[in-house]
């Protein structure tokens, strides 16, 4: 049975269909206690937030334990254009025509959207047309708080840093001790549990400051942080180009201690990272205390816990490791947690809401995912690390793809958002789109080699035509697919995605292999990249003089076994963004090799990659405004 029929709603549609806030607004959403209902969730179970959103709190992931999993999916796409082919929309109107037309029992599981965006150029994330996230404002904005907590807890950290460096210049190594473990009030000094942490990691088995030698005093207090190699960054969740580097330290106080750092991007913290791939409040304490900010003068890597601030940014995090509860506009749940990003980071929402909703809805029900970007990075993302993790393993892979995209990988006109597309993509053109086909036709092969049925969702636009999406179909077979569908969930909700959903079902149904990595994590981090490299078509990798120098240093650390990431365009399995198709024969270089250490990869910098974007001439935020007779948020895209 369905979640519950008391919260499925039957939507009006409308042709043309308004614009996405239009269309959020024209339904009143449930109150968020009854779709906590239809998952048989007491008040016990969540913390409310309003009357349209609630925190699932983790405790009942403890509670489900006995129960079954349900089937999970994944939603990847091809190679996209600058305009998205609709991976979100695809993903919120399967899961609406799962539980609203078929009956099913179903939770979204997706990621919350920066408001760099939302404000920016791309807009907001929550879906589109008759499949979206609803309240589609709060889902945008400021949400529950968690992007907040990520900044507060990023930039206290970032605070305790300069901070160290500061007071370690001026203090002698017994005046830095005594005022890390200053007298209490019965005149003695002891350790706090995080500095117990150092000491094991030290190799100092004392536990009264007194005890220590004068050597072990200095190795103690003094982190001797090197300032050239401090890889944490200060973050806002607010595009602005001009706080790309920066220079901090002038201030009369700070006695001249000058350094240039620069912004990025609340989303792009390796803390966000940390709380998509945690499983527990231990484990997230346990990765948040082993983030590497640089390295000692003498090369050892410095972590959060060795500044003693592991535990408080455990608790800044408290509340955001519980997932936010929320609705699509046919009235199935949805879960909303956590959202990296798709290049530095693995571009996929949280592992604990993907438990959490898998226990949820039990076995025969249904959890939907979404990886970010095309399948090459999102998907091999999501199986190669996430669900390494997670220890959980997908039943299907939905590819997502448009005629518009794979008229573009046939060797179509340059897509440019902002600008009105080429007569080209309007108009039939069948034997471009069987040419870029091959896109579409590698993203299958990969993605199928990860032991999950693959179904192709092909993402109806009104100017395709019948030839054009039988083409694509064909080829979809051909190239391995379980099933190839065609999909009008934009126009017409749940309804547009019915032949999808019962593909769907029917491919996690007739799973019959396991969960296949694309290598294993006891090989070498050239290895891996290897690996990973020719899944793109790569012929080979050339790695620059500062990768060969981070790759030698990380192995010398101790950081071998951890998986990759790489940081590389979406618009092209290759380095090169206007190579469209799947080129071949291709060296893929790496510029710099770099480190989430508390999140649990090694990522790889495939040219350069903005981690603070930047607005463009009209930002998004011309259009919105706050309708003050009604309070409702209008111009939101």
């Amino acid at each position: 049975m369905s979640s519950s029929s008391k919260t499925l709603r039957k939507l009006q549609v409308v042709y043309p269909v308004p614009a996405d806030i239009d269309v959020a607004n024209s339904v009143e959403p449930f109150h968020i206690s009854e779709i906590a209902a239809g998952l048989d969730l007491s008040p016990d179970h969540y913390d409310l937030y309003g009357k349209y959103k609630a925190k699932v709190l983790l405790s009942t992931l403890d509670e489900l334990e006995g129960r079954g999993d349900g089937y999970y999916v994944v939603v990847g796409g091809i190679t996209p254009t600058p305009l998205g082919e609709g991976k979100s929309t695809t993903t919120v109107g399967l899961c609406q025509a799962l539980g609203a037309f078929l009956d099913k029992k179903v939770v979204t599981c997706v990621r919350q959207p920066s408001q760099g965006p939302t404000f920016g150029i791309k807009g907001g994330a929550a879906g589109g047309g008759y499949s979206q996230v609803i309240p589609m404002d709060e889902f945008n904005l400021h949400l529950t708080g968690d992007i907040h907590a990520i900044t507060a807890a990023n930039n206290l950290l970032a605070a305790a840093i300069d901070t160290r460096i500061f007071h370690e210049s001026a203090q002698s190594d017994k005046a830095l001790f005594n005022r890390l473990c200053p007298l209490n009030k019965e005149g003695k000094r002891n350790f706090g549990d995080v500095m117990l942490r150092r000491l094991k990691k030290l190799g100092i088995s004392k536990d009264k400051p007194e005890d220590l030698s004068p050597q072990e005093v200095k190795k103690f207090a003094r982190l001797d942080i090197d300032p050239d190699s401090i890889t944490w960054r200060r973050v806002m969740d607010v595009n602005d180009r001009f706080l790309r580097k920066i220079s901090i330290g002038q201030g009369p106080e700070e006695k001249g201690m000058v350094r240039e750092t620069g912004f990025d991007i609340s989303v792009a913290s390796e803390i966000m990272a940390v709380l998509a791939l945690t499983t527990s409040l231990a484990d997230m304490r346990e990765r948040l205390g082993k983030m590497v900010i640089g390295n000692s003068k003498a090369g050892e890597p410095i972590t959060a816990d060795d500044l003693g601030v592991g535990g408080a940014l455990t608790v800044l995090m408290k509340d955001a490791i519980h997932p936010t509860l929320m609705q699509t506009l046919e009235g199935t749940p949805v879960l909303v947690h956590a959202g990296p990003f798709a290049n530095i980071a693995h571009g996929n929402s949280s592992i604990v809401a993907d438990k959490i909703a898998l226990k949820l809805v039990g076995p025969g029900g249904f959890v939907v995912t979404e990886a970010g970007f095309g399948a090459d990075i999102g998907t091999e993302k999501f199986m190669n690390i996430k669900c390494r993790y997670s220890g959980l393993t997908p039943q299907c892979a939905v590819i997502v793809a448009t005629v518009r995209a794979l008229k573009m990988h046939g060797g179509g006109p340059e897509v440019v958002a902002g600008k009105p597309l080429d007569r080209t993509y309007l108009s039939e053109n069948v034997a471009l789109v069987e040419a870029g086909c091959v896109n579409l036709a590698r993203h299958i092969s990969n993605t199928k080699a990860y032991g999950v049925n693959v179904v192709v969702a092909v993402n109806m636009f009104s100017t395709d035509t019948e030839a054009e999406l039988n083409a694509v179909k064909k080829a979809a077979l051909s190239a391995g697919a379980y099933d190839a569908v065609i999909c009008t969930h934009h126009a017409h909700g749940g309804k547009g995605a019915v032949d999808l959903g019962i593909a769907v079902q029917k491919a996690c149904e007739n799973v019959t292999q396991p969960l296949r990595f694309l290598y294993p994590l006891d090989i070498s981090i050239k290895d891996k990249i290897g690996a990973i490299a020719r899944s793109y078509g790569a012929s080979g990798v050339e790695y620059s003089d500062q990768a060969e120098k981070q790759i030698e240093m990380y192995s010398r650390q101790g950081f071998l076994d951890l998986p990759i990431c790489m940081a590389k365009t979406q618009y092209s399995f290759s380095h090169n963004a206007s190579e469209k198709g799947a080129p071949s024969g291709f060296v893929l270089p790496i510029r710099d090799v770099r480190a989430s250490i508390g999140a649990g990869f090694i990522y790889p910098l495939v040219g350069t990659m903005s981690t603070m974007p930047g607005l463009p001439t009209r930002p998004c935020f011309y259009d919105i405004d706050l309708d003050t007779a009604t309070g409702r948020v209008i111009g939101l895209s």
